[in-house]
């Protein structure tokens, strides 16, 4: 049953972070600020209204992964529209003026490359920190373009080598990344190297998550969904199959990031892969897919990782440009 705690409090956060940004923060973030300082102010009343029509409409289980999905790709048309403007009509579209690839995998080759963080990267850390694995469920921009593609019928059959597959990915890019700066090599240089593996994974959205109906781009290829799996244990939150699961698996059919096999739901835990979107609960009749946070209830732990997830995707759409 729908209530207005949880939007009210989404509301709140985004509300508070973002006017904290705007008092503290002297140089202007907020886009509206670029083109009538002070302007920014609307845009933080505008963002907070739309994290509560969020949360108000993801409390409900039923209505929860469309709204995921519609705002998740919202997300990615916001952050590459801005990219298009920034190229084409003004740099005062992107975060720095400066041009960077806006390839996922960059959020940690670019640092290992350059020896120094950016903004992005202190992003995708925070998502971490504060919810987990909420980064490839709510924010990430490639993200987004991965779930429209995966929206046919989800193949159940596992995917061979998948665990050897992505780890080797993860390492090439750490180790390429390494391999470049240590041997001085110049960005001009070092760009196109990036760039096709940017457009190797459109591919592998269009070929593979297209087709298979699952998210193979995020899961398989991309190196930071392979650190999101590990580093999500920092966070408090879990996703558990009761006792009392019949092992129907209806759940296999809604999961996109190949964490319901039939293997992982014996287990009573989702696999590996899991991101904690919550697309699967309504597929459960027994209600035995609940989410966990400390000892608190179900109910209680959803809402309260739904309040984080959203604040953090109403945020991070505020300021995330290249």
């Amino acid at each position: 049953m729908k209530d207005f705690k949880l939007p009210i409090v989404t509301t709140v956060v985004v509300f508070i972070t973002l006017a904290m940004i705007e008092v503290m923060v002297k140089k202007p973030l907020l886009l509206l600020d670029r083109f009538y300082p002070g302007a920014g102010w609307l845009q933080v009343i505008l963002i907070s209204a739309y994290a509560f029509v969020v949360a108000y409409n993801m409390q409900d289980p039923a209505k929860a992964a469309l709204w995921r999905r519609r705002t998740w790709l919202l997300f990615s048309i916001v952050f590459f529209g801005q990219l298009l403007l920034g190229l084409f009509a003004s740099p005062i579209f992107l975060m720095s003026g400066a041009l960077h690839l806006p390839i996922p995998a960059m959020i940690v080759a670019a640092p290992l490359f350059r020896g120094e963080l950016s903004m992005m990267p202190f992003l995708f850390l925070t998502t971490i920190i504060l919810s987990g694995p909420a980064w490839c469920s709510h924010i990430c921009y490639f993200g987004g373009i991965d779930a429209l593609a995966a929206t046919g019928k989800t193949v159940k059959t596992a995917v061979r080598n998948k665990f050897a597959i992505k780890h080797s990915i993860l390492i090439a890019v750490i180790a390429a990344s390494l391999l470049l700066r240590l041997l001085d090599v110049p960005v001009l240089w070092a760009v196109p190297l990036a760039l096709g593996f940017g457009l190797a994974g459109v591919a592998v959205i269009y070929l593979f998550s297209r087709k298979q109906g699952r998210m193979v781009h995020c899961t398989m290829y991309c190196p930071i969904g392979t650190i999101v799996q590990y580093a999500k244990w920092i966070s408090p939150f879990r996703m558990r199959i009761q006792q009392d699961c019949s092992a129907c698996a209806r759940c296999s059919n809604s999961c996109k990031y190949d964490a319901l096999n039939r293997a992982d739901i014996l287990n009573h835990k989702p696999g590996l892969s899991c991101t904690l979107c919550g697309d699967c609960i309504t597929s459960c009749h027994s209600s035995s897919i609940q989410y966990k946070f400390f000892n608190f209830s179900n109910v209680f732990s959803r809402k309260v990782w739904l309040c984080i997830s959203i604040a953090l995707h109403a945020i991070t759409l505020t300021l995330a440009r290249i």
